[in-house]
């Protein structure tokens, strides 16, 4: 095996996912050089499972066959007009740092997503989004390799049919390794800042006038912090559930029985997107706890580590919750991270 290469045995994954779940993969490849892929994944008779910084998974059991992990972390501009920036980085590169190197260098558009966790090759298999910004907005194309046939293969946009919180690579899990993105960025500081809580938070710190895209992201992470519980202090992998998407007569009908129910647009004029953690909470989830498996304190949309819970404890806790906002609101939650060893 040449040197981008390297390869462990019966590996443990309890640090390899933001859960802290105890799982083993029989082999992890790790690859520094996506151009060693060929070689790497050569022996494998099935498709290798991808994991970047595992803050998207749940391992209810142990994954079957291989795992490969890209470990290359390198970023650079490959065209530049004077204001519209592209630049593509490595799929290792861990997600806030990118962002954060980025504005250090007067390039904005990524300012929103700020310290969302896991790595820049996971960003457009779930299309992550966060404060009225999904990273389908400002990708520029995708890169990746097929194992099946070896082929490496460059999507457009449009190719990698982006949805909320999701994507071609999302729905065929494990067809592709994504090994880089190439984003469209600007120079011009022009910020979004209308989603709820941005502004508020903004003058919190004193932010008068139109902020740069610097202060915009600090008011995220400052949101963010406060809000969901950190993954290097209590096992967590973000928000569980997507916020439901239901037709807008069946929006309206739930407001009018709950007005405090949060309502926003959905993916069309004829839906609307219904707060997931407003309904659990509803539910009285929030700050559950059966042993080691629980539902934080300060956000119910996540689901959290104590110490000890299998993924499996955490699986069935998520079920229930689920369950009981189907039966008290006749919505159906979907989980956001990708479940490894069951079915939802």
């Amino acid at each position: 095996m040449s040197a981008p290469c390297r390869i462990l045995h019966d590996a443990s994954l309890r640090e390899r996912n933001t859960f802290r779940i105890q799982a083993h993969a029989k082999r992890l490849i790790e690859v520094a050089d996506a151009a060693a892929l060929p070689e790497a994944l050569a022996g494998e008779s099935a498709r290798p499972m991808v994991l970047g910084g595992g803050s998207n998974l749940l391992f209810a059991g142990d994954p079957d066959g291989a795992l490969v992990a890209l470990t290359g972390v390198r970023s650079k501009i490959v065209s530049d007009d004077g204001d519209a920036v592209v630049v593509r980085s490595d799929a290792g590169l861990e997600w806030h740092a990118l962002v954060m190197s980025m504005l250090a260098r007067g390039l904005n558009g990524l300012e929103n997503l700020a310290l969302i966790p896991g790595t820049v090759g996971a960003a457009p298999i779930q299309n992550i989004g966060a404060y009225g910004v999904e990273v389908r907005d400002r990708i520029h194309a995708v890169e990746a390799f097929e194992p099946a046939t070896g082929r490496s293969l460059r999507f457009a946009p449009a190719e990698c049919e982006f949805a909320y919180r999701d994507s071609l690579f999302k729905r065929e899990p494990d067809r592709f390794v994504v090994t880089a993105v190439e984003f469209a960025l600007s120079r011009d500081p022009a910020v979004q800042v209308e989603y709820a809580g941005i502004r508020d938070e903004l003058a919190a710190m004193g932010v008068d006038g139109t902020p740069t895209p610097a202060q915009v992201a600090d008011a995220v992470i400052r949101l963010r912090r406060r809000k969901l519980p950190d993954p290097a202090v209590i096992g967590n992998a973000g928000s569980f559930f997507k916020n439901p998407i239901v037709p807008s007569d069946q929006a309206a009908a739930l407001q009018d029985e709950n007005a405090a129910l949060p309502i926003f647009r959905g993916d069309a004029e004829t839906t609307r997107k219904l707060s997931a953690a407003w309904l659990i909470d509803a539910c009285g989830w929030k700050g559950h706890r059966d042993g080691d498996a629980g539902v934080s304190e300060k956000h119910a949309l996540v689901l959290v580590n104590h110490g000890a819970a299998t993924g499996m404890q955490l699986l069935d806790l998520a079920r229930r919750i689920a369950d009981s906002v189907r039966k008290k609101f006749g919505v159906d939650l979907e989980p956001e991270p990708r479940i490894v060893g069951a079915k939802w």
